[in-house]
């Protein structure tokens, strides 16, 4: 079974949208596919693309198409560019929280120690 890569027409007349699609090479093109694995609009310049699914469909076998192959290289970009920014920010509140969390755990036993002193004075109570 070949296997391809490529675009599902969606949309209304005139206003085309578009699914990436992992599909049999001789299926229509609105056709039977295998699996949806992003969307392209060219009207809005908008898409979206799982790359985990696409490198997992590469090695075994499917075409993308050229339009697919560009769409791919597009959204390879900008996730080699988008880690790059968001690092510096993810790692400052996670040294920011390990105090956080090292604060309440010593507290939680002193704050234990009186419960148990006002549970065992209750329990003589009724005893008495």
């Amino acid at each position: 079974m070949a296997v391809r890569i490529r675009l599902r027409r969606t949309g209304k007349r005139n206003q085309a949208c578009h699914r990436i699609v992992v599909a049999d090479s001789h299926s229509p093109r609105d056709g039977r596919f295998i699996e949806i694995i992003g969307m392209y609009d060219p009207r809005h310049e908008t898409e979206s693309i799982d790359l985990e699914r696409v490198d997992y469909w590469i090695p075994r076998g499917a075409q993308p198409s050229e339009t697919v192959q560009a769409i791919i290289k597009r959204a390879r970009a900008k996730a080699a560019a988008a880690p790059e920014t968001a690092e510096p920010e993810a790692e400052a509140p996670k040294a920011a929280a390990a105090p956080k969390t090292a604060a309440p755990e010593t507290a939680a036993p002193e704050a234990a120690a009186p419960e148990t002193a006002a549970s065992e004075n209750s329990d003589t109570k009724p005893q008495a």
